[in-house]
């Protein structure tokens, strides 16, 4: 009955978007751009100039608006609402598009998307391209859902949240003078093996279950970011999360789970618990840090997570596929050589856990000494 519930919830909010976009096509589309010019990894001047190559004068009105501190986004959102703007893109990092996505949510004004930051998390999962000449195109398109977000101490997120090892690397990441995927890599190397899992008692539907665990995350949608699937079948359409709990590992099987987060079959792992839910309820053993989205906050031992159906509207890619880009596909064919290696000398790492733990750490300083190589 739940979800034929969710499905007619749907097929109403399909037709309702249907509603609303014929209405947006038949008048001028009213834009709002918030330009962080400080934030992600590129200089965004060159985007503005493009903006006219791709929007129709004709069929677009188009603002822009550049950030000068943190909460300056929201306060151009909450403009950009009273001024009737139908859209409003986010140019920036993912902290600049976060913050304009917590301002959009439960309005009529949908969020757009020109990707620039280091993660580009929700961007990807909607098929934005990473090009701003790409994600104008999208935007030209102007194809609006209303999607899901969810809702973590009271704070929202788009895609995703949790605790555990992925909140401890966001704050050392946050804590960083240098940004980029490297540096998330580099963190996650250095810290992965020594890191202490924590135990978790879990409730889901009125059911407790307990787990010791190196993360849970609640997704919305099916990366961190970087083409990182942390879970690979989550959709933001469905009104539901996607929960991985993983279970602590050993030296032996650190490779093959970074193999599995980048080629979308962590789900498949023994050490992966995977739950659909709308509410989840986690009790820690002690006060913690918790990221949503990347971004890393001090929370108690108690947890509310859940998922609010179809509450933020946003301008998807109908068109376009995912794709690595080449310093992923670096990291990942890498990483398949690993573990063939691994593989072929299994039974003396086995022998002597130390060795193993040894060549782990060998292997982890080759693969930044390859990333750090440039092309």
């Amino acid at each position: 009955m739940h979800s034929v519930s969710i499905y007619i919830n749907n097929v109403r909010e399909l037709n309702k978007n249907h509603y609303l976009c014929a209405r947006i096509m038949d008048k001028q589309i009213k834009i709002t751009f918030i330009v962080n010019p400080i934030s992600g990894t590129s200089d965004k001047r060159h985007i503005i100039d493009l903006i006219p190559k791709y929007l129709d004068s004709s069929r677009f009105r188009w603002t822009i608006r550049y950030t000068e501190h943190k909460g300056h986004a929201a306060q151009f959102v909450g403009e950009a609402i009273e001024e009737g703007m139908d859209v409003v893109v986010a140019v920036g990092g993912d902290g600049t598009v976060n913050e304009v996505a917590r301002s959009l949510v439960h309005t009529n004004t949908a969020l757009g998307i020109i990707p620039c930051g280091s993660g580009n998390g929700l961007a990807r999962h909607l098929y934005i391209p990473m090009n701003p000449d790409g994600a104008l195109e999208v935007l030209s398109d102007c194809h609006i859902e209303s999607l899901d977000y969810g809702m973590i101490d009271e704070v929202p997120f788009f895609c995703t949240c949790g605790v555990g090892f992925d909140a401890f690397i966001s704050d050392r990441f946050a804590k960083s003078n240098r940004r980029g995927l490297l540096t998330y890599i580099e963190n996650t190397l250095k810290e992965g093996l020594k890191y202490k899992p924590d135990t978790y008692e879990i409730t889901i539907d009125g059911e407790r279950q307990t787990y010791k665990a190196f993360l849970i995350a609640c997704a919305n949608a099916s990366q961190y970011g970087n083409n990182v699937y942390i879970a690979p079948h989550a959709s933001m359409s469905d009104g539901l999360m996607d929960v991985t709990l993983m279970e602590p590992f050993t030296v032996l099987e650190a490779p093959q789970i970074a193999i599995q987060l980048f080629n979308k079959t962590i789900n498949t792992n023994s050490r992966i618990h995977s739950f659909r839910c709308q509410h989840l309820h986690i009790k820690r053993s002690a006060p913690g840090v918790i990221h949503f989205d990347g971004d890393p906050k001090d929370a108690g031992e108690e947890l509310d997570v859940r998922l609010i159906p179809h509450g933020i509207r946003m301008v998807v890619n109908t068109k376009e596929q995912p794709y690595m880009p080449p310093l992923l596909r670096t990291f990942s064919d890498f990483y398949h050589g690993v573990n063939e290696e691994i593989t072929s000398f299994g039974s003396e790492l086995k022998a002597d856990f130390m060795e193993g733990s040894r060549r782990i750490n060998a292997i982890n300083k080759e693969l930044l000494r390859k990333l750090r190589k440039k092309p």
